[in-house]
């Protein structure tokens, strides 16, 4: 096998600091909200009430905006939404720091195909915890749309990729309409709590003893930290309904996308939803 393959099937295996060819400015965005999130945390350790609730808020909308649109609806085909609710979802996911739906989708139909195998891309079996955590976002080689997702290549979803950079700026800097208290926690704590509830269905959830080469695992603790994306912690259970728009398969599994999803559905601004399969 040449160096050049060798690389692309074990880049955990380079030194941490070094990105992935086209990768640069995904690091720096990942150092540059870490850096703002300490600043922020030292000089405003309680926001205010306002200030919270705001964050909150926007955390909420990013978190539907990824479950619901770009995870169940985008890249596994488990729904329909009405196209406005779509592309308010879309904007939401990435003004939350998910990137443009079709590099999102091409990895995680990635994963979903190769799941925790050396060519999974995010797995901690092969890479380790940090690995699956963080540095695939910026070691990985760039997503394959057109291989993965070439329907999100076109039309409105091409225009995505354009506004990634405008929307992800606006997304930093919002705060600043609150102050400066406003633009830490608005902007950078805001975006890095936003990553690593994302980051750990990768790394965590697949900690689990492998069956048929799966090590996904439900982990019930982790769902009140993901707020809205409450029922991606049911990650064993994802693995093994990918066709199912619900989660949370029993009754006690909370799973907040999915009452999301529900009341759509119930109003007609979603349709052709799937159900788990019958046991």
């Amino acid at each position: 096998m040449s160096q050049t393959a060798i690389q692309e099937i074990r880049p955990w295996e380079q030194p941490f600091w070094r990105p992935a060819r086209g990768k640069a400015g995904v690091l720096f965005y990942l150092v540059l909200i870490h850096v703002l999130a300490v600043i922020g945390l030292i000089l405003f350790p309680l926001p205010s009430v306002r200030v919270l609730g705001f964050t909150l808020l926007f955390t909420a909308l990013g978190g539907f905006g990824t479950t619901v649109c770009y995870h169940r609806m985008l890249a596994h085909r488990t729904l329909k939404l009405n196209k406005v609710v779509e592309h308010l979802l879309v904007f939401c996911a990435m003004f939350n720091g998910s990137g443009a739906p079709a590099s999102w989708v091409a990895y995680h139909r990635h994963h979903h195909s190769r799941t925790d195998t050396p060519e999974d891309i995010s797995s901690p079996k092969q890479g380790g915890f940090w690995w699956a955590h963080l540095r695939w976002l910026y070691q990985s080689a760039p997503a394959d749309t057109k291989r993965w997702c070439p329907e999100l290549t076109t039309g409105a979803y091409k225009y995505w990729e354009y506004a990634q950079v405008p929307v992800i700026l606006l997304s930093l800097v919002c705060g600043l309409a609150l102050g400066w208290q406003g633009f830490f926690w608005l902007g950078a704590i805001r975006l890095l709590y936003s990553l690593h509830g994302q980051c750990l269905v990768n790394s965590l959830t697949h900690l689990g003893h492998a069956e048929n080469g799966d090590c996904s695992k439900n982990i019930w603790w982790l769902g009140p930290f993901q707020l809205t994306a409450w029922g991606e912690n049911w990650h064993k259970n994802h693995h093994s309904n990918a066709g199912s728009a619900r989660l949370g398969l029993r009754w006690w599994q909370t799973d907040i996308g999915w009452y999301f999803i529900y009341a759509l559905e119930a109003v007609g601004l979603a349709s052709n939803v799937k159900r788990p399969r019958a046991r």
